[in-house]
């Protein structure tokens, strides 16, 4: 049996400001969330800014590329979408290698050519183009004529015909080229475990090499510090003794200053000069007259000037000449006027500087 107490039961109460306090606490929560949303704000701003320009970019690409190209729509490879990389347009043609030229080409020579100039065209030295002709050059460069029909070789280096008894290492060792070179070059299209030539067969000597007989129509005696003391054969020569003399520089002897035909290289120990029929040509240095005239070798009407230095220039392919054997001439003095006489296929000079018996580059001295 439950006993009450004579105490009055007392009912709990809610405090008075508990509910005030609970709607601070949501008013803060409130505040905070709409700091950060506002935070966050420009970047989500920015994300959708840049899905517009890379769907705008896209869209772009799209358009150019489509314009760029001739391939029809089913062919196309290009499709362009935001977030996805742009594929490159399809390339139809490929790349062919050049591997030159695997057979010899015959070239008939034309007005103004010459060996220099033919060598260039086809992408050779010239050297080989005068080797690979003795029958027709005879080694010198000047003995062209238009209408000679010459052999292009299919590279460079020396187009040899075999000759029966021949040795594949005595030919390399002669021409200073390798047996493996020979039997490994495309155009020689041999067994490089059995090679067969037969005799009267061409085949390419890579890189070969051979002297070369240049074929000067002018034989000097030198005296120990000077110039010639010998009378050139020829109508254009003179018994004759030094009355001027050089100052060692040279000046051009033509009014144009480029090459047109042959540089100065080993078959060809000069330069031809661009000139015109009857240009001027002038004396590269002060010096005395020494031949004036028609010469061989090619030369045609030429002149010959001793500079009394060690030096001598000659002109030739002169169509005619304004001084004599004997005669002393003075830097720039006009000697004589452009031609195409001798071995030429067109106007200009051929012209050369030696000194105490040798060939001088006229590049080194002009």
């Amino acid at each position: 049996m439950k006993i009450k107490s004579g105490m009055p039961e007392r009912k709990k109460q809610t405090p008075s400001w508990l509910p005030y306090a609970l709607w601070a606490v949501a008013l803060v929560c409130v505040f905070f969330m709409g700091v950060v949303m506002e935070q966050r704000t420009p970047y989500i701003r920015g994300m959708a800014d840049d899905n517009n320009v890379s769907e705008n970019l896209g869209a772009q690409l799209v358009s150019e590329v489509e314009s760029d190209t001739d391939l029809p729509d089913q062919l196309n490879p290009i499709t362009v979408k935001s977030s996805e990389s742009v594929e490159r347009k399809a390339k139809l043609t490929t790349d062919k290698p050049d591997r030159g030229n695997l057979e010899p080409q015959k070239y008939t020579i034309q007005p103004g050519d010459s060996i220099y100039g033919i060598a260039k065209k086809f992408g050779l030295k010239p050297e080989t183009v005068l080797w690979s002709n003795y029958d027709v050059l005879h080694d010198d460069a000047h003995n062209i004529s238009v209408g000679d029909e010459l052999i292009i070789p299919p590279g460079d280096g020396i187009y040899y015909q075999w000759k029966e008894n021949d040795d594949l290492q005595k030919i390399a060792d002669k021409y200073r080229v390798q047996v493996e070179d020979i039997l490994s070059y495309p155009a020689n299209n041999l067994d490089m475990t059995n090679p067969e030539i037969k005799a009267g067969d061409f085949i390419l000597l890579p890189g070969g090499y051979r002297e070369t007989a240049v074929i000067s129509p002018i034989v000097f005696e030198y005296s120990k510090n000077s110039g010639v003391k010998k009378q050139i054969s020829g109508p254009g020569g003179c018994a004759w003794d030094y009355v001027a003399y050089g100052n060692g520089t040279f000046v051009w002897p033509t009014a144009n200053h480029s090459v047109s035909g042959n540089d100065f290289w080993s078959g060809h120990m000069g330069l031809d000069i661009a000139t015109v029929e009857g240009g001027p040509i002038y004396a590269t240095d002060s010096g005395t007259v020494v031949y004036a005239g028609p010469i061989g070798g090619g030369y045609g009407i030429m002149i010959m000037i001793d500079h009394g230095n060690g030096y001598q220039s000659l002109y030739g392919h002169l169509s005619a000449v304004n001084v004599s054997c004997g005669q002393a001439v003075s830097q720039g003095q006009v000697i004589g006027l452009g031609g195409s006489t001798g071995n030429s296929t067109g106007p200009h000079l051929h012209f050369e500087v030696r000194y105490g018996g040798g060939y001088v580059n006229p590049w080194n001295v002009l």
